[in-house]
């Protein structure tokens, strides 16, 4: 899945598109089927954690990339280049500079929505922090700390506490804190959790490869995440995998299990 530096390049890449006029759109799914931005310009890209926002004068399209979607931009006319892909968004801009106008279109996107833009600070308010853009380490700690009891894991992917976190980044901070993902809030140093949580993501927001170790060579860029019984770059311990999440971990109900990977020597429960 996707994570806060992954829907920040996005945002950045999609950038061109404000200013422009939409001259066609589809949204297909069935609740939004028969909204349309046609006529409108697009007055802003935006991301906030792994959500991408998108508004059209005083209309806004929500979208998340979930596990499967992806972004593509083609001149209109040109054969899409995700077959197999489903698209859900369909937007058509004005040329301006190109010969033809572009096609902008949002393939398997997890979640399509539409609402008026006064209504954004009201229903984004449940977010945590974006860690790379709105970061307030303070707000994230007391957010965090409200449950004590909670694993650490489960507290770091949780969007409501910080906004941006994968399974990946995860897992990576937590090696580089030395903790367990399933160590319980209350018995970690979260003030330090969250300070390797803003630098690390911050080194990855501009970079085409998300890397932890400082080796940005394949199968080298990371700690733990990905690797079980490999051995451990600091100690030679196989690396270890596992599932947390849902209300056994201190998360809601239906909150879905996620593998974790941890150190045992340099990570002890």
């Amino acid at each position: 899945m996707p994570e806060g530096d992954s829907v920040h390049q996005l945002a950045r890449r999609l950038k061109f598109m404000e200013g422009r006029e939409v001259l066609d759109s589809s949204l297909r799914v069935p609740r939004f089927a028969t909204t349309n931005f046609n006529g409108l310009i697009t007055q802003e890209v935006w991301p906030y954690g792994k959500h991408l926002f998108m508004r059209f004068d005083d209309q806004i399209l929500h979208t998340h990339l979930k596990m499967e979607g992806t972004w593509a931009v083609h001149l209109k006319g040109d054969k899409w280049k995700k077959p197999g892909y489903t698209a859900r968004v369909v937007l058509v801009l004005e040329p301006q500079t190109y010969p033809r106008p572009l096609e902008v279109v949002g393939h398997d996107l997890g979640l399509v929505e539409v609402f008026p833009a006064a209504e954004y600070k009201e229903r984004m308010e449940y977010l945590g922090p974006d860690v790379l853009h709105n970061w307030d380490i303070l707000e994230a700690k007391r957010r965090i700390l409200a449950k004590p009891e909670r694993a650490i894991g489960a507290a770091l992917l949780d969007q409501r506490n910080l906004a941006g976190v994968g399974n990946e980044y995860r897992a990576e901070i937590c090696f580089l804190a030395g903790v367990h993902p399933a160590r319980a809030v209350a018995t970690v140093d979260i003030t330090q959790i969250l300070e390797i949580t803003y630098r690390l993501m911050m080194a990855n927001k501009d970079s085409p490869i998300r890397v932890s170790t400082g080796v940005m060579r394949p199968g080298e860029t990371s700690y733990v995440f990905g690797r079980n019984n490999k051995p451990c770059r600091r100690c030679g311990t196989l690396i270890r995998k596992s599932t947390l999440g849902g209300p056994d971990s201190g998360g809601e109900a239906g909150e879905l299990e996620r593998i974790i990977w941890w150190c045992p020597n340099c990570q002890p429960l």
